[in-house]
This record gives C-alpha cells, sequence and structure tokens, in this order.
C-alpha cells in the first residue's frame, strides 16, 4: 500500500470518528424519537441542526464538511497511486491533509475564526498539490 493510501484509510477512520463526535451529542440533546425518525423537516418542526446547541450543529457541518474534502483527497489518493506517481512530495501532501483534517475538527467545534477556514485552506491546497504533482 503507498502512503498516500495508508493516509486516506486514516481520513476514512476520522470520519467514522466525527460521525461519532457528531451523533452522541446529536442523540443527546434530540433525543431517539427525533434522531430515528425519518427526519421530515416539517413534521420536526425544522432541521435537526437548527434545533442543536451550536457546537453541535458546528460539527455536524464539520463532518459534512470532511465528506466534502474526502471526494477531492480520495481523487487525488487515486491519481497518484494508479499512476505510479507516489514519491516524497506526495506523500508529505496527503500527511499535511490528513493533520489539517484532524486539526479542523476541534477548531470548528470550539469556533475560532479565521483559524479554521486557514487550516481548511492547509488541507484543500495539500490537496490540489497532490493533483498537480501527478500531472507534471
Amino acid at each position: 500500500m503507498t502512503p498516500e493510501l495508508t493516509v486516506l484509510t486514516l481520513a476514512a477512520l476520522l470520519q467514522a470518528v466525527q460521525f461519532a463526535l457528531m451523533a452522541i451529542p446529536t442523540n443527546l440533546e434530540l433525543g431517539a424519537g427525533k434522531t430515528l425518525s425519518p427526519r421530515d423537516p416539517e413534521r420536526l418542526g425544522g432541521s435537526l441542526q437548527d434545533q442543536v446547541s451550536p457546537r453541535t450543529g458546528r460539527l455536524i457541518r464539520a463532518m459534512n464538511n470532511h465528506f466534502e474534502a474526502l471526494i477531492l483527497f480520495t481523487i487525488a489518493v487515486l491519481v497518484v497511486t494508479l499512476s505510479g506517481q507516489s514519491g516524497p512530495f506526495t506523500t508529505a501532501c496527503a500527511w499535511i491533509y490528513l493533520v489539517a483534517r484532524v486539526a479542523y475538527v476541534p477548531v470548528y467545534a470550539y469556533g475560532l475564526t479565521p483559524w479554521r477556514s486557514l487550516i481548511w485552506g492547509v488541507g484543500f491546497f495539500a490537496t490540489l498539490a497532490m493533483l498537480l504533482a501527478a500531472l507534471l
């Protein structure tokens, strides 16, 4: 397995951790009646995200943001791995992405601005650098 695939695996496990960090407080705050339901906003009186505490709402958004970022990172890892272009630079970029994503969770949860956006940018640009490295 390439180092980039190892980091991708760790990033997927981070997604599972983020799910737990979001799901536990959401269930505690709203109760199983709401979280086990079909979650139709008109039945619940709005979206679940609008009914939780601000921190839990930020954990929900952080998890969703990682789903979005993970798509592009997965593409970058696959391009680098399948093209046989794994190397020290792409490995460093992959680790930078993962460190940024790990740091993103508590920074977002505690609403630390502008750090949330800066950390997001580090992970995003590390992913773009992997893609560009594969093209060059």
